[in-house]
């Protein structure tokens, strides 16, 4: 008798999973521990392990498909153990608890939507506002939206006379999704690339930020002239001595973290009722490759020296690239840098990585003339200059607090020499 195996739990609020590749098939053997699937939700991409070792027997979720925390994924033939051995472990791993009855006013929970059901709301144009979930605080879950979709179930009949029926009246609020693209006209030559597991992740995770978050930006331009200097004089005997480059990027999460201890309320997170300003700053860095983008995290981040950030930044693009970021390198952040600069970018408006309230892009060093000011009068000279642009969530954050962030983050970079500013 074949023993299953389910969806873990791979986040605090993670519901549900989307697996997207298998790595095993039927009749494969493995070994305890030995990765069986890539899964993806909106918080962590990673690998699931074997929980047994012996054969895989049936795989029961497609790839690209999301299913609920708990829900059976495959099943697998445990080496060395008989029938009655594998239906006792079945017996017990399948026991469900005893479910949690919640009171029909608590509804802390009901605007905590998940990509998938975001998407599905989106695809149907089905008002979420309008339907009463059946999970845990009152969230809205998958199955709930697809018995309006399959049935007209009334969702609200414990509540309301009143059915629940996909809204069709504000087509101006909904967004699009990847999905319409079945809209698009298409000419001969033209490609058709299908959407990859983790672009549909980057996609649901970018929807939900701008769907509940109300954005705002914000930007400065920096002088580093002294920055460059400095980090100019330093860099051959630091790589010398440490093993890797030391770019620019460090230097600006140190300012950061240090602007972010003097202003916490930007390293917050909204929470419904409530905002939970973070202890703890872990700074979470927007990684690309050529067809995904990863944000792995810098866990206490105000703790470590401009080499500790250097080596972090080193390590964990080279993960990300190399395919062995895991599920736990990502989780935590509670603010995002995001280095657009390394693509010759001079302006831009990031969206904000869910559910942290602002995320700050570090834009090209340009030189420029610049007017500067002296006892001799005002003269023009050749500077380096950046633009530092923040998103931040208006829920949480309102302009003044973001523009004394800012204005902080730029005098601490335009005052980094090596009188002012360590690197060990």
């Amino acid at each position: 008798m074949a023993t299953e195996m389910t969806m873990p739990q791979l986040g605090e609020s993670v519901t549900e999973g989307t697996i997207s590749k298998w790595l095993v098939e039927p009749g494969q053997y493995v070994n305890k521990y030995d990765p069986i699937a890539e899964v993806m939700t909106d918080k962590v991409n990673a690998e699931v392990p074997s929980s047994y070792s012996g054969t895989i027997k049936e795989l029961r979720v497609q790839e690209d498909e999301t299913v609920e925390v708990g829900v059976v994924i495959c099943t697998i033939e445990v080496e060395g153990e008989s029938n009655s051995e594998a239906a006792a472990s079945v017996k017990k791993e399948d026991v469900a608890p005893t479910p949690h009855v919640e009171t029909p006013t608590d509804q802390s929970q009901k605007r905590r939507y998940s990509p998938a059901v975001l998407r599905m709301s989106q695809e149907h144009n089905i008002d979420l506002e309008q339907v009463t979930g059946s999970g845990k605080g009152g969230r809205i879950t998958r199955k709930d939206l697809q018995r309006i979709i399959d049935g007209g179930v009334d969702q609200k009949a414990t509540t309301s006379a009143e059915p629940v029926t996909p809204v069709t009246n504000k087509p101006e609020s909904k967004p699009v999704t990847p999905q319409e693209s079945t809209a698009v006209l298409t000419s001969h030559g033209d490609v058709e690339i299908p959407v990859s597991g983790v672009r549909k992740a980057i996609a649901a995770n970018m929807v939900k930020s701008k769907h509940e978050a109300p954005h705002a930006w914000m930007t400065v331009e920096v002088d580093v002239t002294k920055l460059v200097q400095y980090r100019n004089k330093v860099k051959e005997g630091f790589k010398e001595k440490e093993g890797f480059n030391l770019t620019f990027l460090p230097f600006f999460i140190k300012a950061t973290v240090e602007a972010l201890k003097e202003f916490p309320q930007l390293n917050s997170m909204w929470a419904g009722e409530k905002i939970i300003q973070k202890k703890d700053i872990n700074i979470s860095l927007a990684v690309a490759t050529d067809d995904a983008l990863f944000v792995p995290v810098i866990k206490h981040a105000d703790e470590k020296t401009i080499k500790g950030l250097g080596r972090e930044v080193h390590e964990l693009a080279g993960k990300v690239r190399s395919g062995k970021l895991s599920g736990a390198d990502m989780q935590g952040g509670t603010f995002t840098v995001n280095n657009t600069g390394s693509f010759g970018s001079i302006l831009s408006t990031p969206i904000i990585n869910h559910p942290q309230a602002a995320i700050l892009s570090i834009e090209s060093i340009v030189k420029r003339p610049v007017v500067i000011e002296s006892d001799a009068g005002d003269m023009i000279a050749i500077r380096s200059m950046v633009n530092l642009c923040l998103s931040l969530d208006h829920r949480v954050l309102d302009g003044l607090v973001c523009g004394r962030f800012l204005a902080r983050v730029k005098e601490i970079l335009e005052n980094m020499t090596a009188e002012t500013t360590s690197i060990y």
